[in-house]
């Protein structure tokens, strides 16, 4: 006989049960052993200001505008099943924050140094909204550039002006950090331990940018000559591309170690460009960002020298030269301290079926190759916001079920205790409640329920403390006749625990049975 091929269309919750069910309560000292695993992969977004791509959208938007249109992007991402957003808060030496350090962002009011009127601080605001909806936030910092060519007038208030020795101007109309003098590399060290010490984030974030793309300076030679003869008569033997290189090596080095020695449980993630190097592996074209940029982005995963790392995997599955696959595989490899490796991925091309079908496939197919600590980042937050047919299909498809942020096992973890729960029957339903000892640790709550041999579960943010569950619900599904079949089942399991800020989930430990006489 052949095996039945079962579809899903719909699970309806059936809240109708006689009121005069009794019930009794057994408490388990620990888990069951059929209590499912909540699925877990890091679901991230970008979210730009420079140049107003994401966020404010203008520059001219006041307080109560720009805090509403961040409110409005965080809602879609929670409602989406996205857990972590990337937030730039540095776009080109300046702050989307309060900063004794730099000066107000010119695509935060318009001009630079100039503070929102109503005062508020953005970034704090971004950190409370997001974590109020169970989302990490990371703080995407730019470490090198200086001045953006849609940044506005070279104002007093820019680095340009305040450190002139510390900058280049590049041909493109950027002014850049010359990342190779001590003095650029405090400063921007400086930024970082500054929000980390400052700020109640998760991540701190790099992207793609450490010296320039050629384009920048017309394909010409970075600017840096007189500091490149100031190493030389030092006594540096190294060439002028191994001293670039060894400029931001040390940088990213010293800036993961500064991160834990102040928060140890902060993440720190690179995104670089997508190719390490042409041929590596053999059937990879394209830019050479180990030449170009001096990123030496294998050397840091080899190292283990940031928590994750998303390279941008911006290209197509069937683009031979630059294969999203084969490029997955190999940055894979790659990983030899066991960090994080979520890519980024590209949403932003047309709006249209192809695109949808080829976001899926690469969610999919990035599930498949790391199953062990799957997730990705999402170039940009914007078709998640104007392409519906897109957002839709992926909360409807690999996003359906809500999702923890993966554990993060070299951190300094710690035993989470587990809540402790009550329930009370009414008609229809079981209203489940809990309280929890150190209620100051948990980040998010899980609350698991069983219905037949069925268990099912939502996450739930830290200021919730009670969930109904119906006491019944449909089954519908189409047999192999295209009929359907409706099946009804009771339920008889409920089970809460608590997740930390770093995504450890306690042991559910107080778990009730619920029987029906």
């Amino acid at each position: 006989m052949a095996n039945k091929k079962v579809n899903v269309i719909a699970i309806v919750l059936l809240l109708v049960i006689s009121g005069c069910t009794a019930f009794n309560v057994e408490q388990y000292e620990t888990a069951l052993p059929d209590l499912p695993k909540v699925e877990r992969e890091f679901r991230g977004a970008w979210i730009a200001t420079v140049a107003n791509i994401n966020w404010p959208n203008r520059k001219d938007l006041t307080t109560e505008e720009q805090k509403k249109e961040a409110i409005s992007i965080l809602d879609k991402l929670k409602n989406n099943n996205f857990n972590a957003v990337i937030f730039q808060a540095r776009p080109q030496c300046d702050a989307f924050y309060k900063s004794d350090i730099e000066s107000w962002s010119y695509y935060l009011t318009g001009k630079q140094g100039k503070a929102p009127d109503p005062f508020y601080d953005p970034l704090e605001f971004w950190i409370d909204e997001a974590h109020k909806r169970g989302l990490e936030l990371h703080v995407w910092l730019n470490p090198y550039r200086a001045h953006h060519i849609e940044g506005g007038e070279v104002t007093e208030f820019s680095i340009v002006k305040k450190h002139p020795d510390w900058v280049v101007k590049l041909k493109s109309g950027y002014w850049w950090l010359d990342p190779s003098k001590k003095e650029v590399q405090d400063h921007s060290y400086s930024i970082v331990m500054d929000i980390t010490k400052r700020y109640d984030i998760d991540g701190i974030h790099f992207d793609d940018y450490f010296y320039p793309y050629p384009s920048y300076n017309n394909n010409e030679d970075f600017p840096d000559e007189e500091s490149w003869k100031n190493y030389l008569n030092s006594g540096g033997d190294l060439s002028k591309a191994d001293w670039r290189r060894e400029n931001i090596n040390v940088f990213i080095q010293r800036v993961y170690k500064g991160i834990k020695e102040i928060k140890p449980n902060v993440k720190f993630g690179l995104s670089p460009f997508g190719i390490w190097r042409p041929r590596h592996p053999e059937s990879i074209e394209g830019f050479d960002q180990y030449d170009k940029l001096y990123a030496d982005a294998k050397l840091w995963i080899n190292e283990g020298w940031v928590d994750y790392l998303a390279p941008q995997l911006y290209w197509k599955i069937s683009t031979i030269p630059q294969s999203f696959p084969i490029l997955l595989e190999w940055w894979k490899n790659e990983n030899l301290k066991g960090r994080h490796f979520w890519p980024g991925i590209n949403l932003d091309r047309e709006n249209n079926e192809l695109n949808t079908i080829e976001v899926i496939n690469q969610i999919m197919i990035i599930r498949g190759m790391l199953p062990d600590s799957p997730g990705n980042l999402c170039w940009s937050v914007a078709p998640i916001l104007n392409y519906k047919e897109l957002s839709d299909a992926i909360v409807n498809g690999p996003y359906k079920k809500q999702a923890l942020v993966p554990r993060t096992p070299w951190f300094n973890n710690s035993t989470l205790s587990s809540p402790e729960i009550t329930t009370r029957k009414e008609i229809d339903k079981i209203e489940i409640s809990w309280t929890h000892e150190n209620k100051n640790k948990v980040f998010r709550r899980v609350v698991y329920f069983k219905y037949g041999n069925r268990w099912d579960y939502v996450i739930l943010n830290s200021d919730t403390f009670s969930y109904e569950v119906p006491l019944t619900f449909e089954y519908k599904f189409i047999n192999d006749n295209d009929k359907e079949v409706i099946k009804k089942y009771e339920l008889n399991e409920v089970a809460v625990s608590a997740v930390d800020r770093i995504s450890n989930e306690s042991v559910p430990t107080t778990h009730y049975l619920l029987k029906t006489k």
